[in-house]
């Protein structure tokens, strides 16, 4: 047991040596120092490092390059909920953003589709399919789905740099939505437009977003999980309210009953 105890210990120095060397020495791209060096610096096994250099790039600080060694990570960009363009976001980061159009149609609308948009099967959307920069480097695939109806000649002069700012011209820019996220794998098309390996993890968030009470746009992003991390806000939830309660007989408030 106290040899456990030690190892453990052993471990946890050699992780937090390195991640002090990420925040106060080493910039992304920098190697980490050998596994030789910090076997003997510490006195411990290639073992202990490797465990300690594993919970690093779990946690996205470092990453292994194959055949050339662990380097310090690209920093993760915090994802907030909100509704706000993929553009705003990345602006409000200090980041230039970037998108690739790969595809930019009118198509007719599938059930799972027409069911979020709140139209009938068939009916004709306009779909973008993007990718999507940050700093010159992919970080999503996106595909988006709009009610051609409420957007005549939406394409007419090709593909608007910014659907957020094409819809707030048209009087339609979303005023509220709701976003369903999950993890998952990328698949082959992703891993090649996001420059990962196929089955890597990837966020997956699914957008309805409104103008009042209609459905706008509908869209499906996957995020590469080593770029981002989901920040979301958090509250005290509000203390419930409890109608008064009355009684059958004269309808006053009953005892101790609030309001």
């Amino acid at each position: 047991m106290l040899s456990l105890r030690r190892s453990t210990l052993k471990y946890l120095q050699v992780r937090d040596y390195l991640r002090s060397l990420v925040v106060s020495e080493l910039r992304p791209g920098d190697p980490v120092p050998s596994e030789r060096m910090l076997c003997e610096r510490f006195a411990v096994s290639r073992m202990t490092v490797r465990q300690a250099v594993d919970a690093l790039v779990v946690e996205g600080v470092l990453e292994r390059v194959q055949g050339r060694g662990t380097f310090v990570a690209p920093p993760k960009v915090d994802l907030q909920v909100r509704l706000a363009s993929f553009t705003e976001e990345m602006t409000r980061r200090g980041m230039t953003a970037g998108v690739k159009v790969l595809a930019s149609e009118l198509v007719r609308a599938e059930p799972d589709i027409a069911e979020a948009l709140k139209v009938a099967p068939g009916e004709q959307l306009v779909h973008l399919h993007r990718l999507r920069y940050a700093d010159d480097e992919p970080m999503a695939v996106e595909h988006t789905w709009l009610p051609a109806d409420r957007l005549p000649g939406f394409l007419d002069g090709g593909t608007p740099d910014s659907v957020y700012v094409e819809l707030d011209a048209r009087g339609l820019i979303p005023d509220w939505g709701e976003d369903t996220i999950d993890a998952g794998e990328a698949d082959h098309e992703e891993a090649k437009l996001l420059m990962i390996k196929p089955g890597k993890p990837v966020l997956r968030i699914s957008r309805r977003a409104f103008t009042g009470d209609s459905a706008i746009e509908y869209s499906r992003s996957a995020f590469r999980s080593d770029r981002y991390t989901l920040w979301v806000p958090v509250a005290r939830p509000q203390p419930a309210v409890v109608p008064r309660k009355r009684t059958e007989e004269t309808g006053a408030a009953a005892p101790g009953a609030t309001t």
